[in-house]
């Protein structure tokens, strides 16, 4: 412990996430919505996303150390990544300003001031990106740094001032981004996905308030002759990674979410059909062939119309007086309106089930009741199907003497 708290470094490289991480996760984050991109490339909404994204993939691969070396070798100046990593996260830090204004006024807010408001993030940041470049040719930086250039050329002329420009740009986007996303937060009417994506975002954001902060106060402290290095080089980039993560999240979530939530009520709803498309494969004597490369979506319909084509002819057996006795037993069992009606189905089917083993079929089929409301809730019956307990004490229920049940009120 004594050894830690002297040498805080240490730790902290113990808790390093590599920016190869961060890379990922952000290049799954592009690779997921760029079909979307591509389709509808005249979305100026999601061309931001896009172009954010492609961005923040770039800041991550360019500022990785090894990356640094190479660039600095195949152009043959020492640091020359130094202004290309800076000017990647100045135009990082403009693709979210103009993300932010597209998407929250929407496409239909065309304004004078969100043009202007565009105009402005667009002029600003292409100025400091050429201020970057100005600053670094007049600048005298002869020995290469891969992972402390920002401290150790902290009190150097000119590459001072680059480095506290992007910094302070840096830190400014990022401000007024995260404060604009937690103000949407708090709007109501948000889908849940979206929600959770921009929290998501605005924690992503913060945590490079953070990684501002923690680089301008080890920048400043060598400027008053202090060495905090560590918070730089090692503090620094596992807070950058980490809020890259989450704000890869973040663009991930609603789609992804969206996406898995849809795939989960499916396989839901064929799982739970599953108790009735039993009960009617007895009936017909067959099932639905498989197939192996059906879509969860076409397992559900196959099954589905499966059983509505079974259920149609059984509507002539079904006794409809036998299913309002079994509705007014299951309400007066303490079942709730709709579990009731779904037991009510439930006994009326396996009671037409039951009459056509007995009946013959007859030459010319008689017009059954109407059973609009019984192909709409298969879902429901079979879930009833679950508990034959609960069907076998309707039924008993059903079938006693009308003056011996007690009707729910």
């Amino acid at each position: 412990m004594t050894l830690l708290a002297l040498n805080p470094s240490g730790l902290l490289s113990e808790l390093y996430i590599s920016f190869w991480i961060p890379t990922a996760v952000l290049t799954a984050a592009l690779v997921i919505k760029l079909p979307t991109i591509i389709r509808l490339w005249r979305d100026p909404l999601l061309r931001a996303v896009g172009g954010l994204l492609l961005l923040a993939c770039a800041v991550f691969v360019f500022c990785t150390p090894s990356t640094i070396a190479g660039v600095n070798r195949l152009t043959g100046v020492p640091n020359i990544s130094a202004p290309w990593c800076y000017s990647l996260i100045t135009a990082f830090c403009g693709s979210c300003l103009l993300l932010i204004i597209t998407w929250r006024n929407g496409l239909s807010d065309r304004s004078a001031a969100t043009r202007r408001a565009m105009r402005w993030v667009i002029s600003v940041y292409s100025g400091v990106i050429a201020a970057l470049w100005a600053l670094f040719l007049l600048a005298d930086a002869p020995e290469e740094r891969l992972r402390d250039l920002d401290t150790y050329y902290a009190t150097t002329p000119f590459m001072r001032e680059e480095i506290l420009l992007y910094l302070v740009a840096h830190a400014v986007a990022c401000l007024i981004t995260s404060r604009l996303i937690w103000n949407w937060v708090r709007t109501e009417g948000l889908d849940a996905w979206l929600r959770w994506a921009l929290k998501l975002l605005g924690a992503g954001y913060v945590l490079n308030l953070i990684f501002d902060a923690v680089k301008l106060i080890a920048v400043v402290a060598r400027w008053f002759g202090q060495d905090l290095d560590w918070l730089s080089t090692n503090l620094a980039p596992p807070v950058a990674a980490l809020s890259a993560i989450l704000i890869a999240v973040g663009f991930i979530l609603p789609h992804a979410g969206q996406y898995l939530h849809d795939r989960w009520r499916v396989r839901l709803a064929h799982r739970q059909l599953r108790p009735l498309y039993r009960l009617m494969r007895t009936v017909s004597g067959e099932g639905v062939p498989f197939v192996l490369r059906a879509t969860p979506e076409l397992r559900l319909t196959r099954r589905e119309t499966f059983i509505r084509d079974v259920l149609l002819p059984l509507a002539r057996h079904i006794d409809t007086g036998l299913g309002r006795r079994s509705h007014d037993a299951a309400l007066a069992l303490g079942h709730p309106p709709e579990r009731a009606r779904a037991l009510a189905a439930a006994v009326s089917i396996l009671d037409a089930i039951e009459t056509k083993a007995r009946t013959p079929e007859p030459a010319e089929p008689a017009a059954g009741p109407d059973t609009t409301d019984l192909l709409q809730e298969i879902g429901a019956v079979s879930r009833a199907l679950r508990r034959p307990d609960d069907i076998e004490a309707v039924r008993a229920r059903a079938a006693a003497p009308a003056e011996s049940v007690a009707v729910h009120e």
